[in-house]
């Protein structure tokens, strides 16, 4: 046996002898040894120690290894510490979302630091507030008002000729199901190679149906309504056998913590949110046909109006989750939204679809129905793992409309253009026919003046 070997079994049987030898030989009892607090909130731990006897200690710090998560304020000077003993309590703050572990760390009269091999497990979770449910039940409400308005402007004979002819359906599943999915697995990867909770957020978002929003910017941008809303309602319930296929499948790669549990009513309540509302709006547009001319005329201010409200009340309503964005959260936002956008332009432009109905499918490509994606990371994960997550369906709710209001004001603009071009020559036909109008008249008086004149 070579003497390298000969070494290295060596080391294997000193090891736990130099292990046991080095280890702290005094002990800090946390009572529990488990702690849950809320933010900004402090919870009171209780602390033996013992065996300290044979060490000189001039102090004792209560340290956390993650300062940003939690925080202790609790130092024991050595003249406290008696028989080798200590017992007391001290609380435990708050910081931010995250899990730490806290821990004794003793000074010596050599000036040595020791710190102790029991730690306490700190979890830091955040309150359940009032405002979120308000913004829940706020957002359901104001959705279903304008489901009720896309039910009354929908044309039926062009929905008819659609389905009979569902290429632009087919493209907008296949954008949704496929790509997004893909691409929100390979953005996760790239983007945070070693942040399992952020690839999961990104897949999680990535494998959501569309969302209520595509609808909306649909209107906004003059795209085909009818193929959107269409669009939408068959991803929704397809979402019942496709999220899970991609969740149990690509997605164990990333989340391998067992089982996961898929809401499925929740994914129904949902297609039933978008349904229902919609066949509301069918019967007044059959039934009350004044009703419909003015559901109508609002839509357009409706949808704008729904969605800087989603807009404003998701930030501070999350304000706490600025805390962790970074630029690779950014371009994470950024990057899932906007590459939807142009991959769903792109297919619909390779099955030549018209102007109309492929500004429809990439709208429909692009947006994610983010509040899916962040019940289903809330739904399954632990917290604060759950409100960790949804950073990411968080960054991409807040970045997807940006290329979408730039879009609307060029759009506005190129509008405002071409009506001025257009006045200038409308003025000049006016002034042409007013002076066309003029001769006539002043030759019909000339000719009524000449037959008076004959005798």
């Amino acid at each position: 046996m070579c003497p390298m070997k000969y070494f290295l079994l060596l080391a294997v049987f000193l090891a736990p002898i130099f292990l046991v030898s080095h280890a702290a030989t005094w002990t800090a009892r946390f009572t529990p040894d488990v702690v849950t607090v809320e933010m900004q909130r402090d919870e009171e731990v209780r602390l033996q120690l013992s065996g300290l006897e044979s060490i000189g200690v001039t102090e004792v710090v209560l340290k956390t290894a993650e300062s940003h998560v939690a925080e202790v304020h609790k130092v024991i000077p050595g003249s406290e510490i008696v028989g080798g003993a200590w017992s007391g309590s001290f609380n435990v703050t708050g910081v931010f979302l995250g899990k730490t572990d806290l821990f004794a760390e003793i000074t010596t009269t050599a000036n040595d630091k020791e710190s102790s091999d029991q730690k306490l497990t700190v979890t830091v979770i955040r309150e359940d507030r009032v405002i979120d449910h308000v913004f829940t039940y706020v957002v359901a409400i104001l959705v279903s008002i304008l489901y009720v308005n896309f039910g009354a402007a929908l044309d039926l004979k062009l929905l008819k000729t659609i389905v009979l002819r569902p290429v632009g359906p087919a493209i907008g599943v296949f954008g949704q199901f496929v790509v997004m999915p893909l691409l929100s697995f390979g953005l996760g990867k790239l983007i945070f190679p070693d942040s399992h909770a952020m690839q999961l957020g990104m897949f999680f978002t990535g494998v959501s149906p569309a969302g209520g929003a595509s609808n909306v910017w649909t209107a906004i941008l003059n795209g085909n309504i009818n193929l959107s809303v269409l669009m939408t309602t068959i991803s929704t319930l397809a979402a019942f056998g496709l999220m899970p296929m991609w969740i149990f499948t690509l997605g164990r790669t990333i989340f391998e913590q067992g089982e996961l549990t898929v809401p499925y009513r929740r994914i129904g309540t949902f297609a039933l949110a978008l349904v229902v509302p919609l066949l509301a709006g069918l019967l007044i547009q059959k039934y009350l046909p004044r009703v419909t001319r003015i559901l109508v005329l609002v839509l357009k201010p409706v949808s704008t109006l729904l969605i800087l409200f989603i807009v404003v009340f998701a930030i501070v309503t999350n304000l706490y989750l600025f805390e962790l964005f970074s630029w690779q959260i950014a371009v994470a936002g950024l990057g899932l939204p906007w590459l939807g956008f142009l991959l769903g332009f792109v297919l619909a432009k390779v099955f030549r679809q018209v102007p109309a109905d492929a500004l429809a499918i990439a709208v429909e490509t692009g947006i994610q129905n983010t509040g899916i994606s962040i019940f289903l990371l809330r739904f399954t994960l632990p917290q604060p793992e759950a409100d960790l997550t949804t950073v990411a369906p968080v960054a991409v709710a807040i970045m997807t409309p940006l290329p979408l209001i730039v879009l609307y004001v060029i759009l506005k603009v190129k509008e405002r253009l071409n009506r001025n071009r257009r006045e200038p020559i409308e003025d000049k036909d006016t002034a042409d026919l007013s002076i066309d109008s003029q001769e006539t008249l002043a030759q019909g008086q000339e000719g009524e003046k000449s037959r008076t004149d004959v005798p």
